[in-house]
């Protein structure tokens, strides 16, 4: 959530920013709004400084035995009693809207971050690795993981319907394998601490990353009102939400590995065929939360630490650079990591690491507090997947395909494979 105050004074450069976003100009009705809320305050204030000097008031006239006086002023003050009730009735009201109305507003990107429409306005900021030559055809994930006997669409729609996987034998510990693999390595290399946390969450946890109240149709929600996570940042930032954290104890790095659910509300007809785009699937979330010195610095290393995983894994890939069309509401600047499918002959993204600033901080009334500073500041607060487990699995197929049909196990997931190297159809 932006500053009302920032907004205030810097009314131009918001809408500018917005503008970038291609979004239409928002400061003068949040500043009108600012203003009608302002002046009902600044009316309460001065009703209750009446009343209170009416009760002095009242009891100098009676002291000069002045009925009269007392009479009106009493009366005066039983008017300010009647209308305060009204006024702070509308100040509620008021602070709700603008409340509501900043918490619709997307974060204002850096001054680095292309400008941009959509996606065809990304820029390649690195390339690593080639693509796969061989002297056979490549093949999508869903037609190597049926051919294989491994990959079930139809039983999962029989079970759940469209946008499910069933992965049994060797796919379903490939899939394992994936994730302790990247548990493992963001832990025991990379600094970040595993945590174990809640799947459902309440409006608050929701609230504080960015998900509510605009995106509410991409969630899914529980009869008794809590919300499947979306991705585990919902989870793994909030952990700090409402706390006061001592600046020397920054950056704190979690990382947890959870099923992720969408609603994919907005994706009508896309990806309808595979993996690609589930309700339902298994991702290794990244989080950072630091001060506003080391963010930038701490995005780069973060985006450093998933672009490790396809490099271990012998994929190639590209980083983008988003423009300010394709970002996120809750980012200041993202970068996405595309993995080639040989099978589509295409990248997909497979990880999107955003730096936020005080963005999610100020929602989650998250602070910290330097050892010779008096005053708190927000956190600031990053997130990025380190890597998504299904779109890594489809990668692996593609990439890895044989000629006979069976996909080669990489070296480095050996260890969590029970000596399997390669995957054959089943028998």
């Amino acid at each position: 959530m932006l500053d009302i105050r920032w907004i205030r004074e810097n009314a131009q450069a918001l809408d500018g920013a917005l503008a970038k976003r291609g979004a239409e100009p928002q400061s003068q009705s949040l500043i009108e709004l600012d203003e009608k809320r302002r002046s009902v305050v600044q009316g309460m204030q001065e009703m209750q400084s009446r009343r209170n000097a009416a009760s002095k008031e009242i009891g100098a006239a009676l002291t000069q035995k002045n009925a009269e006086l007392a009479d009106k002023l009493k009366a005066e003050v039983a008017e300010i009693k009647t209308s305060l009730p009204a006024a702070e009735e509308e100040e509620r009201e008021l602070t709700a809207a603008l409340n509501d109305a900043l918490s619709r507003i997307p974060n204002i990107p850096l001054d680095d971050v292309p400008v941009g429409k959509d996606e065809h306005d990304n820029v390649v900021t690195r390339v690593v690795g080639e693509k796969p030559r061989w002297n056979h055809a490549a093949k999508e994930h869903f037609e190597i993981g049926e051919a294989l006997g491994y990959m079930d669409f139809e039983r999962a729609a029989k079970l759940s319907g469209s946008r499910f996987t069933v992965l049994t034998g060797p796919l379903a510990r490939l899939e394992r394998a994936l994730g302790q693999f990247m548990l493992d390595l963001h832990t025991g290399e990379h600094g970040y601490t595993e945590v174990s946390s809640p799947l459902m969450v309440r409006d608050e946890a929701m609230y504080g990353t960015g998900q509510l109240p605009k995106f509410a149709e991409d969630l899914f929600r529980t009869t008794d009102g809590r919300w499947l996570i979306p991705t585990a940042e919902v989870t793994l930032t909030n952990l700090v939400s409402g706390e006061i954290l001592e600046q020397e104890k920054l950056p704190l790095r979690f990382t947890a590995l959870t099923p992720s659910f969408r609603s994919e509300a907005g994706s009508a007809g896309r990806d309808t065929r595979g993996m690609l785009r589930q309700h339902q699937f298994w991702k290794c979330e990244l989080v950072s939360i630091t001060d506003a010195e080391s963010a930038l610095d701490e995005h780069e290393r973060m985006t450093a630490c998933a672009e490790e995983v396809l490099k271990r894994l012998g994929l190639h890939f590209r980083t983008m650079t988003l423009c300010t069309g394709d970002m996120g509401f809750s980012s200041r600047k993202t970068y996405d990591i595309e993995v080639w499918l040989p099978g589509q002959d295409a990248y997909r993204e497979i990880s999107s690491c955003s730096v936020c600033g005080d963005f999610q901080g100020r929602r989650m009334n998250a602070r910290y507090r330097g050892k010779e500073d008096k005053a708190t500041r927000f956190v600031h607060t990053l997130n990025g997947s380190g890597t998504a487990v299904g779109r890594c699995l489809i990668a692996v197929l593609e990439n890895y395909l044989n000629e006979d049909g069976s996909v080669t196990i990489p070296d480095v997931l050996l260890p969590y494979m029970g000596g399997l190297k390669k995957i054959e159809r089943a028998a």
